[in-house]
């Protein structure tokens, strides 16, 4: 996704391995959440898996967080209080009545070799669960902190592209029928009518033929683009990494 949305910032993180990008103060609150329901899902009570969310959000330095207007020490002291605040909030939300799973593995980074496929593929799986509706298989578990709900659900062309590179990794790795993909969107602000902070959305497989195929293509089709002899262009209009791609364009800094 990251070469799709913006080449020259993919080619400079994940060839170059350059990672001085700073993120956005809504990511870091997303995986300060992560950080405490992988404690939570690993047995760890709620209290303390808060706790450990709040210890990783409040050690991530300030070079790393994107302020944007907030450029004085003042203002972006203030941002790093309402960055807790809304952390709290969030993973209150998600906690209050959190989803009950039987947890194979938390977090779980695997990689597969895939038949049709020149390159190995790679994913991180939050939660790897036994599947409730197929005794012989699991499921895998995917957790998403939101400003907004998705407003296209299990049919978000981007939770399906990841729901099937977790899919061979889990099925590689477990040596087990993968039957679905559930994503648990929780909206970080509350919502003004009273309803859920929770949504659940979940990819069945067994219905997924079409997207399979389409996967393969897509896959097949970016290794060729970045096999071959290529300019890695910057996108402007990219939200989160538009500018900061555009500077290293304009000065020349990856032309070697």
């Amino acid at each position: 996704m990251a070469f799709l949305r913006n080449p020259l910032a993919w080619y400079k993180r994940y060839v170059l391995k350059i990672y001085d990008t700073p993120t956005s103060p809504s990511a870091i609150i997303g995986r300060a959440c992560h950080v405490a329901l992988q404690h939570f899902y690993s047995r760890i009570g709620k209290d303390g898996a808060i706790a450990l969310g709040l210890e990783y959000l409040r050690s991530v330095p300030d070079f790393e967080i994107n302020f944007r207007k907030a450029t004085s020490r003042t203002a972006q002291k203030k941002k790093r209080i309402a960055m807790e605040k809304e952390y709290g909030q969030a993973i209150g939300y998600y906690l209050a009545r959190p989803p009950q799973h039987k947890v194979l593995g938390v977090e779980i980074i695997a990689m597969a070799e895939v038949e049709g496929l020149a390159l190995p593929i790679k994913a991180i799986s939050d939660l790897v669960v036994k599947s409730q509706i197929d005794k012989r298989a699991v499921d895998i578990v995917d957790h998403k902190f939101v400003d907004a709900f998705s407003p296209d659900r299990a049919r978000k062309t981007l939770f399906v592209m990841q729901a099937i590179f977790n899919y061979y990794t889990v099925r590689q790795k477990y040596g087990k029928p993968v039957r679905r993909f559930i994503v648990h969107e929780c909206r970080k602000k509350k919502n003004a009518d009273g309803s859920s902070q929770m949504r659940r959305y979940i990819i069945d497989f067994s219905k997924c033929k079409d997207d399979f195929a389409v996967f393969h293509r897509l896959i097949n089709d970016a290794t060729a683009e970045i096999s071959r002899e290529r300019l890695y262009l910057p996108n402007p209009s990219d939200m989160f990494e538009g500018e900061n791609s555009f500077d290293i364009y304009r000065l020349g800094l990856l032309e070697e």
